[in-house]
């Protein structure tokens, strides 16, 4: 259980966009990893909606690179959008910013 990540999703052709809400750590970041399960990801993108997220630490960084993988070995890319300046720093100071795609919006 999540109480303090809401995941909302979104089917769109040749995309899933998933909302996240609220705070990606260690008391969450198991949610955002199983959503790839979850969504029975096929060969196209999953785009990342980051906008809302008030927090992330050490473990949300290592959900984002599990779901990149997983994503990947599914034939899918990943993008992040609407990076909140801690989230941006977090991939920034972690040399990580490389491994994703960004979208701004």
């Amino acid at each position: 259980m999540c109480s303090t990540l809401d995941l909302d999703v979104a089917v769109r052709p040749g995309r899933t966009v998933v909302t996240a809400t609220g705070e990606l750590d260690m008391d969450t970041s198991s949610c955002l990893r199983d959503i790839s399960a979850a969504l029975g990801l096929r060969s196209e993108a999953l785009v990342l909606d980051l906008t809302a997220v008030t927090f992330a630490d050490a473990c949300g960084l290592n959900a984002l690179l599990v779901l990149r993988h997983r994503v990947g070995l599914a034939g899918g890319t990943l993008e992040l959008g609407g990076l909140p300046d801690q989230v941006l720093r977090l991939l920034e100071l972690t040399g990580t910013r490389h491994l994703f795609t960004l979208r701004a919006w």
